[in-house]
């Protein structure tokens, strides 16, 4: 029978799920909570493009397609590369005696069945961290960005696709975990320093401080 109680408890893990379409400013304001609130940054889509081209991997190829695509990768595959690289952190850098090791997953779940496993069988979350940030506003930043990161999926085309995919599979993620009273929603529209700033006033009114 499979196990069911989750691998990490909430009594050591700090799980905090930080979602918002392609290009609302994640990246940006993962490194900001790193620097002040000690959390480790975990990217779903970095642990799968890492995954796809690691020599031997049994993932990659289907990882590469579904990526290409824009279709979202089986819920296992994410799951386990989070839960080992959750664990891997843990053994290699453990928090300060006294406190609790807290990990930001960015980018996940992107579907709701995802929250409910990984809650399921790795960690129930503390809270949701979401970036409301519109299409054109999104679709800009990411051509932008296109310019020079090398992406693949950083084209107009790819962009509208993870959009349409975004709206249709997270959004119901974010309004399960706001009917739960788990949802610090900020609007990613103004600058870094302005939308960082109510990141920091959302997460401290859940009693998530800064490290010192």
């Amino acid at each position: 029978m499979a196990a069911t109680t989750p691998r990490f408890s909430t009594k050591d893990v700090t799980v905090v799920f930080f979602l918002g379409g392609p290009g609302s400013g994640k990246g940006t304001q993962s490194a900001n909570l790193v620097k002040d609130y000690g959390f480790v940054h975990l990217s779903a889509g970095d642990l799968l493009r890492a995954e796809q081209v690691r020599q031997g991997s049994e993932y990659g190829e289907m990882i590469k397609t579904y990526i290409r695509e824009g279709k979202i990768v089986p819920m296992e595959v994410t799951v386990a590369l989070l839960s080992n690289a959750m664990a891997e952190s843990l053994a290699t850098a453990p928090p300060p005696a006294g406190t609790k090791a807290r990990f930001l997953i960015d980018g996940f779940p992107r579907k709701l069945d995802q929250a409910v496993f990984f809650e399921k069988t790795v960690c129930v979350s503390e809270l949701v961290l979401f970036l409301d940030c519109p299409e054109d506003v999104m679709e800009a930043r990411l051509l932008k960005r296109g310019e020079t990161s090398g992406r693949e999926d950083d084209n107009a085309e790819s962009i509208r696709k993870r959009f349409r995919t975004f709206v249709e599979t997270s959004m119901p993620v974010v309004e399960d975990f706001r009917g739960k009273d788990k949802v610090v929603e900020v609007e990613a529209t103004k600058s870094v320093d302005e939308v960082y700033a109510k990141v920091k006033e959302g997460i401290e009114k859940r009693g998530l401080h800064a490290r010192s």
